[in-house]
């Protein structure tokens, strides 16, 4: 089994940034893809951010590119989620998703990750 476990979630005056982490458990953290998803106030999960096993490939939802960066720590089992610019509508919770083991590809579809961590809420306001 892989659990996920997310942090550094808070609040964020619009423009500030915030820098998420999710730490795994199990084997083979390196073989997995990753992903960013987050979900607002009174609306579905949306996908936000991936990156492949490797980290040699990233891909991103149209509203957060070139805001939002993902990378990982293969050696630390450790994706993160730099945010900058931090806009009122990034409002929501955000969730850390895994890939199973070997299916390395980043993918933005909900349904390829049968691995969730709890969340962890971001808000941005004045």
């Amino acid at each position: 089994q892989v659990q996920l476990v997310e942090s550094g979630g808070g609040s964020v005056q619009p423009g500030g940034s915030l820098r998420l982490s999710c730490a795994a458990s199990g084997r083979s953290f390196s073989s997995r893809a990753m992903a960013w998803f987050r979900q607002a106030p009174g609306k579905d999960r949306e996908f936000a951010a991936t990156i492949s096993g490797s980290g040699a490939s990233t891909d991103y939802a149209g509203s957060v590119k070139g805001r939002f960066t993902i990378s990982r720590d293969n050696a630390k089992n450790t994706v993160y989620l730099q945010m900058n610019s931090l806009k009122f509508e990034d409002t929501a919770v955000y969730y850390c998703a895994g890939r199973r083991t070997l299916s390395s590809s980043a993918s933005y579809y909900e349904y390829d990750y049968p691995y969730w961590g709890q969340g962890t809420q971001v808000t941005v306001s004045s």
